[in-house]
């Protein structure tokens, strides 16, 4: 018993020794010396090979590279570890950013491998900064070329997060001559839209943002394939349910650039085609109303010339990753050749105000998560009665200073107004900021495919995936076939 009570009393001392120890080495900076101290010792024991990255090549050219490195590191969080970071404030007030300083050391790892960065500071006649990479010569030959390729991913991928997107608009082809930046002009996208901020059902928000996201992934898929890496998107429904703003949502989601084309300003076919030519890639391609232009024949293009726009050879040519979106109040009278799978991926259908989206609206709007009118607004949602997002939105902006005074205003507009149709003035364009929505969605095939009696055999060919909304068991099909993984 006396033995026992020995040992646990010194493993008690040994204890509190190291926690003591540990305390004092993290106060006094000592466990930051130790640990450099052990790197020098570990050093002794391998072999390293030196990589210089400068900023400028021989003939004082940029070096891609070293820009690409300089934003890697950056973001890094060992950086914040390193001696000298230099703190700076970002674009938003309330940002900091942190930069490397002149002889810092940055440590990372990739694969199981350490390796270190080094911001040298040279004082030559050039001037010319350089980054020095310091590798194992045992680790060299795994990873060297799969870490600057993983160097190369990053800092595309920051870049095109912190780049400010644009919203293109075509101009009318007379004034091409004129205009030596092409048939675009373009405006700061400022949109404030984004899938948190949209009324839509979660679980189909969440399928279409990881078609998104698998989609950002695809390129290699695609290629394998033989296909052009796009995907393109049908958002129908009546005015001011919302279709604008959830491309403005998409956008800001994949960070895309915005290229709206007006069909009233396209004298021709091979006016469309050159519009095409002009875009970049890393966009969204948008046509509104495209059922209007079509029915109506308002436009010049020819129905030939649309599909040719949406996946035509010229496509095959030169439109990598871009995603293109176009809207219509209804599919019904356009011609199905427009809709099949191939030309259309994704479908979504944007109602009227249900329920559900009215909750949302109420909670985004006016704070309300419940009120004691909700059951009066539902019964009459029941009954039949609706409008568009946008319409309810507007009264409870309206109002939003007295929440109940909103309710009932929604209330008595449904009663009176509450008929169905929606409004054709509300949510026209995409810079008019739009409303918040709901939306069901259908996949490659149409509606009209889904009502047939071969539908069983068209789901099992194109491995669609089939959901219900919550409010009339409209349903919409999300194309998995064309899934990248």
């Amino acid at each position: 018993m006396g033995i026992l009570s020995n040992t646990i009393i010194f493993l008690f001392i040994v204890a509190s020794l190291l926690f003591l120890i540990r305390v004092l080495l993290f106060k006094t900076g000592l466990i930051f010396i130790t640990k450099r101290w052990w790197r020098l010792f570990e050093d002794c024991f391998h072999v390293y090979q030196f990589f210089k990255v400068p900023e400028f090549n021989e003939s004082m050219q940029e070096n891609q590279l070293y820009r690409k490195v300089f934003i890697y590191l950056n973001s890094l969080t060992s950086i914040e570890d390193s001696d000298f970071t230099n703190l700076f404030t970002g674009k938003k007030s309330n940002e900091i950013l942190l930069a490397l300083d002149p002889n810092q050391v940055i440590e990372d790892n990739f694969l199981g491998a350490r390796v270190s960065w080094i911001n040298e500071d040279r004082n030559d006649t050039n001037g010319c900064k350089t980054f020095v990479l310091k590798v194992r010569k045992a680790d060299k030959r795994r990873i060297l070329r799969p870490y600057l390729q993983h160097i190369h991913t990053v800092s595309d991928e920051l870049e095109q997060k912190k780049r400010d997107l644009r919203l293109y608009v075509n101009i009318k082809d007379d004034h091409r001559q004129k205009n030596r930046d092409g048939r675009w002009r373009s405006v700061p996208f400022n949109h404030p839209s984004t899938f948190d901020t949209i009324a839509m059902e979660s679980d189909l928000k969440n399928k279409v943002k990881s078609d998104l996201e698998s989609f950002l992934k695809a390129k290699q898929y695609y290629h394998r394939l033989g296909r052009v890496w796009k995907r393109s998107f049908l958002l129908y429904g009546p005015s001011g349910t919302g279709k604008s703003s959830f491309v403005a949502a998409m956008a800001n989601f994949l960070r895309y650039d915005v290229y709206d084309i007006d069909l009233s300003r396209v004298s021709d076919d091979s006016d469309l085609k050159t519009l095409l030519l002009q875009t970049t890639s890393k966009s969204v391609i948008l046509i509104e109303d495209l059922d209007r232009f079509l029915i109506e024949k308002s436009t010049a293009v020819s129905l030939s010339g649309v599909l040719n726009f949406m996946d035509g050879i010229l496509n095959s040519c030169s439109f990598e990753e871009r995603v293109m979106v176009f809207t219509m109040n209804s599919k019904e009278h356009v011609d199905p050749t427009i809709l099949r799978p191939g030309r259309i991926d994704v479908h979504i259908h944007f109602p009227l105000c249900d329920f559900s989206s009215f909750k949302t609206l109420a909670n985004s709007y006016l704070g309300l998560k419940d009120h004691k009118l909700f059951p009066q607004v539902e019964e009459i949602f029941q009954s039949g009665a609706s409008l568009s997002p946008a319409e309810i939105g507007e009264l409870m902006i309206a109002n939003r200073n007295s929440p109940s005074r909103a309710l009932k205003t929604v209330i008595t507009a449904l009663q009176t107004e509450g008929d169905g149709r929606g409004s054709p003035n509300i949510g026209r364009r995409l810079c008019d900021g739009g409303s918040r929505k709901s939306a069901d969605e259908s996949g490659e095939p149409s509606a009209v495919f889904s009502r047939e009696n071969t539908v069983k055999e068209f789901r099992k060919l194109y491995g669609l995936l089939r959901m219900k909304s919550s409010r009339k068991s409209q349903s919409f099909d999300l194309a998995s076939a064309q899934k990248y993984g």
